[in-house]
């Protein structure tokens, strides 16, 4: 067998303690934790602690020096970027000039990309720079691509996120997200855009959009109605109310021969998504998927980054998990919130 392709992650936070740690344990048999890195030698110490109980000899990397040392670790195939927006693409593209294949978060386009797409001289190959959208590998998002065939013609398309963002929520007193333009809308919403355009099968080519700041708690805008514009010709609204005290998160499609809805929540105390098919002739149909994204696209980036290491630039890489994806869903909550700026001005999506 195979020896386990050895990664680390540059980062120690939330998310990292409470979602990529337990995900990656759940398929050690299939990759190495070899060392987490942060800034801070306390917060890099948490996280390891937590990571032992799966990875014993995960190695604990701090400061300047521990980023240089996973930087020239040769026996570091990937790494998974989990920083702060602001400063992920500055350690995104020291990784990839090293060599290393990365999965990170998006931010700050059009610099990433054109520094990406100049990384060739000193690498035999371009390493893969894969973006973290665990809805475009959620079993509910992947069954409801296939169903949404059935509902014909579309003639409307819905998203309405009433998300929970309050004094309880663990990423509330989040100082980065507090920090750049888009707050809690960009960091949030780039999520439910993904899952949005992974529904429709068709890109968002304008938007008119509306923004209010009332949660004053919150970073503003906290509250974003958008109307948009699809390239099939459907148009549709999406909604994003960042702090509401009954929260609801759906996306439903609407066509000429049935309508398909996708909304989050609780069954048998699993989290998850119920998928609900109902057809013109009154019949419905439901089934529930509990989530999963997360340990799904981790295995889909292990996947790749051995079998680039075997066969070098000759892999294509998962298109679900490719930078320009990442952008485009970026680039519509740009555009909403441009528009929201400009009193609900009508803004055309940028093209990645």
């Amino acid at each position: 067998m195979a020896k386990a392709p050895q990664i680390a992650i540059v980062g120690a936070g939330i998310f990292v303690r409470t979602q990529y740690i337990p995900r990656l344990s759940e398929i050690s048999d299939l990759v190495s934790l070899k060392a987490i890195w942060s800034r801070s030698e306390e917060s890099a110490r948490g996280a390891v602690e937590i990571a032992q109980k799966f990875f014993p000899g995960v190695e604990c990397k701090w400061g300047d020096k521990g980023f240089d040392e996973i930087v020239q670790d040769n026996s570091i195939l990937g790494v998974a970027v989990v920083l702060a927006g602001q400063a992920q693409v500055d350690f995104s593209l020291r990784l990839l000039k090293a060599g290393k294949h990365v999965l990170q978060a998006t931010s700050e386009l059009e610099a990433a990309l054109a520094g990406y797409n100049s990384i060739s001289v000193n690498v035999p190959s371009k390493p893969i720079w894969a973006v973290a959208e665990n809805y475009r590998f959620e079993p509910a998002f992947v069954e409801s691509k296939k169903l949404v065939a059935e509902v014909g013609d579309m003639m409307s398309v819905q998203v309405i996120i009433e998300g929970s963002m309050n004094s309880s929520n663990p990423y509330f007193s989040s100082s980065w997200r507090r920090n750049f333009s888009g707050g809690f809308i960009l960091d949030m919403g780039v999520h439910f855009v993904a899952g949005m355009r992974m529904l429709v099968g068709s890109e968002v080519v304008s938007v008119s959009a509306a923004t209010s700041h009332v949660d004053k708690t919150l970073p503003p805008p906290d509250n974003i109605s958008s109307l948009f514009q699809l390239e099939n010709g459907c148009s549709g609204v999406f909604v994003v109310v960042v702090s509401s005290s009954s929260p609801k998160i759906l996306w439903r499609v609407v066509g000429l021969k049935g309508t398909l809805q996708v909304e989050r929540g609780k069954h048998d105390g699993q989290h998850g998504y119920l998928v609900s098919f109902y057809g013109a002739d009154g019949q419905s149909k439901s089934t529930f998927y509990r989530f999963s994204g997360v340990t799904e696209e981790f295995k889909s980036f292990i996947h790749d980054i051995s079998q680039a290491s075997v066969k070098g630039g000759v892999h294509v890489a998962e298109p679900r998990m490719s930078f320009v994806e990442g952008a485009r869903d970026v680039a519509v909550l740009e555009a909403m919130l441009e528009s929201g700026a400009k009193q609900g001005a009508p803004v055309h999506v940028k093209k990645f």
